[in-house]
């Protein structure tokens, strides 16, 4: 090979090189017109980061991964006729894994905000959330966010609840999460905690507490999507059709009541 590569002519090789580069500019320009989406047609499998650890959305059963998103992108595979392949990783590096390209999508309760819009194609939302206020069933003080105004809540500090809280000019007690703020609320050593609508449902959904309820809910909402490389565009509207669609059918309904006993999809 060595003998007849050196026989080449000059003119050849330059003109084995051009055709080189010209395949590679092709190439690339596939690249960025989504051939992410063709790549799992070929093969067959979409490969979806999640973290495995986050109950109710992404964690393990025994050694089976289940939960409310895993089945949500289970369910949109089927209807892009691909089997679904996840990657688990934790969530400080899973949106590196999708700029690495690990993997195809992610499927891990993305909430939708303008930095990562810029960033990244997200699908329309699958989930839409609020925060609540959660107090004792017979509490009838706290009704607006307004009213939690010199009482006292339960809030992990690292959250984002633990702001609102302040902002609402409430005492805020640290706590470790939502089990911790749940037993102090029912204890009565603090008159409310804040938290998402959907760890609220899930809680009452697995261990029903009549003691609590929720006593107001945030107008802001929040959503959540599957995200994507920003040039994956074809990937993209195949995977908004597919959520559409599963909408359409109940499907989405259906796995929002198995888990939170309510449609939390809307």
């Amino acid at each position: 090979m060595k003998r007849i590569f050196t026989a080449l002519s000059t003119a050849t090789v330059l003109a084995l090189s051009l055709s080189a580069c010209g395949s590679s500019n092709d190439s690339g320009g596939d690249e960025a017109s989504g051939s992410t989406y063709q790549q799992v047609q070929e093969s067959g499998t979409l490969t979806v980061g999640t973290e495995g650890t986050y109950r109710p959305f992404s964690y393990h059963e025994g050694n089976e991964l289940t939960g409310y998103d895993v089945e949500v992108i289970e369910a949109v595979g089927e209807k892009l006729g691909v089997e679904v392949e996840f990657e688990e990783t934790q969530w400080d590096g899973i949106f590196a894994g999708l700029d690495a390209k690990r993997f195809d999508v992610i499927a891990n309760q993305v909430s939708v905000n303008e930095q990562r819009e810029e960033k990244y194609l997200l699908s329309t939302p699958y989930i839409v959330s609020n925060g609540v206020i959660v107090t004792k069933s017979d509490n009838t003080e706290i009704t607006s966010f307004e009213s939690l105004k010199g009482k006292s809540t339960a809030q992990s500090l690292t959250s984002n609840w633990y702001e609102t809280a302040k902002d609402a000019g409430a005492n805020v007690q640290a706590v470790e999460g939502w089990a911790q703020a749940v037993t102090l609320l029912k204890q009565g050593r603090v008159d409310a905690t804040i938290n998402d609508k959907l760890t609220y449902l899930d809680s009452q959904k697995n261990q029903p507490d009549d003691a609590i309820k929720i006593a107001a809910e945030s107008d802001d909402k929040s959503e959540v999507a599957v995200a994507m490389r920003k040039d994956d565009t074809e990937l993209h509207e195949a995977i908004n059709k597919a959520l559409d669609e599963l909408r359409q059918d109940g499907t989405l309904a259906e796995l929002s009541d198995k888990y939170f006993g309510s449609d939390v999809t809307k």
